[in-house]
């Protein structure tokens, strides 16, 4: 990696360090947090539907941002609006504000968090073609995984011991904190390098060309399709877990305040982000198609689900989401280099951003529908009727592989910028 490169990587470790710590403040605690405030199992999991479906609706129009103003202001604005928004948050905690209001804001929350996706990945992306690297993305994504489960592993125990010493609110304070800081980073460190934005006088056409650019490059293309058509069952399950193993840990260890475990919780799953982001590259030196890092990742992410329902005994159910989270997190990086090999520079940010939306639309649908699951029949059947639901994804991505995509093999993941996705 030439010094250049190296910039680039460290300033994009940096954005990643930031923003996952200011995060997982919160993702301990925040089914909790949630529960403190009066809505039932239902309401919670609804609140967080409406957090993936605000995603869903603002994913495109800030994809016009990303694309059309540039990678730096989207990642600017976002961290204000959802500095904002979490601070309301706080408020409608503090209020015991019913559930009306929790489902505005949390739109609001997913507005902010679709101001970064895709777009940093994208401004990595290119920064690291601008300056000549011609190494694999899983390498640079590896370590931003590392980079971002320390962060999570550091923010989500803190969380989970500032919530027990003080109440459930303050964590989200230091959130707000944190992301004002980041702004403040963000602003002197990041250029975009190696992308002109296209500036458009008409948001409404800027937003149509945008859709339309996610559909031609995404799900006009074969390879890529299928890989998006996977996400909402393997995505919105994933969401599903994150959140309820909090409640059903503090369940299994007998102490519903003991939210220091939740936040252990969210430790492991760091953790296990740190091992998987390691393990990504070398797993791609010994696996010939990224496509069966992916399928056998979800055979196995699945099963453990299924048998982790079945499971009654703390300790072993903390085994079991250690190994889940780090299944999954292995498969991440090289997920994110197999679509990133697929598609032109331009639409870049559009199209992870459409991936994204495609994976949080399964969010909107699974959560409140295991939520409602969890209440009927437990947390324990909910978490194994996610397994089930994470096979539907399979099939999908057995159809991505038999396209024959030359990204499904490839070592090194920077292809030229104007170059249509190549095939077999």
């Amino acid at each position: 990696m030439n010094p250049a490169a190296r910039k680039i990587q460290s300033v994009y470790l940096t954005l990643t360090l930031g923003n996952t710590l200011a995060a997982s403040f919160i993702w301990g605690i925040n089914t909790l947090f949630l529960l403190d405030a009066g809505l039932s199992n239902l309401e919670a999991f609804a609140a967080n539907a409406f957090f993936t479906a605000g995603m869903v609706v603002f994913e495109v129009p800030t994809g016009v941002v990303a694309d059309g103003w540039g990678r730096r202001i989207s990642f600017l604005l976002g961290t204000v609006t959802l500095a904002g928004s979490t601070y309301l948050y706080y408020l409608l905690w503090q209020l015991s504000a019913p559930f009306l209001w929790w489902a505005v804001v949390s739109v609001l929350l997913g507005l902010g968090f679709t101001f970064f996706s895709g777009a940093v990945e994208a401004w990595l992306v290119d920064a690291l073609r601008f300056t000549g690297y011609e190494g694999g993305l899983e390498t640079v994504l590896g370590r931003g995984q590392m980079v971002s489960g320390a962060a999570m592993l550091a923010g989500s125990v803190a969380g989970g011991v500032i919530a027990q010493a003080t109440n459930l609110g303050v964590p989200f304070l230091i959130r707000v904190g944190v992301l004002l800081a980041m702004f403040v980073v963000a602003f002197l460190l990041m250029r975009d390098v190696g992308f002109t934005p296209e500036r458009s006088a008409h948001p409404l056409k800027a937003t149509r060309a945008v859709l339309d650019a996610s559909i031609e490059n995404g799900l006009k293309n074969p390879p890529v399709r299928y890989v998006m058509l996977a996400a909402p069952f393997s995505a919105g399950v994933g969401i599903y877990v994150f959140y309820a193993l909090q409640p059903y840990l503090l369940q299994l260890f007998g102490d519903r305040h003991a939210y220091s475990v939740a936040g252990l919780a969210a430790a492991i799953v760091a953790g296990a982000q740190v091992l998987g982001g390691w393990l990504a590259p070398r797993i791609r030196r010994l696996v010939r198609k990224r496509t069966t890092v992916l399928i056998l990742s979800g055979v196995v992410s699945a099963s453990i689900l299924v048998v982790l329902g079945f499971t009654n005994v703390f300790w072993v159910a903390l085994a079991l989401l250690t190994l889940w989270a780090m299944v999954d997190s292995a498969a991440t990086p090289v997920r994110q280099a197999y679509v990133n090999d697929m598609i032109p520079s331009k639409q870049r940010a559009t199209v992870l951003s459409f991936d994204s939306l495609m994976g949080s639309s399964g969010g909107v649908v699974v959560q409140p529908l295991l939520g409602r699951a969890a209440d009927v029949y437990g947390y324990s059947a909910s978490l194994a009727i996610s397994g089930v639901i994470e096979l539907i994804a399979l099939p999908f991505l057995l159809a991505s592989r038999r396209q024959g995509s030359l990204a499904d093999q490839a070592n090194a993941s920077i292809a030229p910028s104007d170059a249509e996705p190549r095939q077999l």
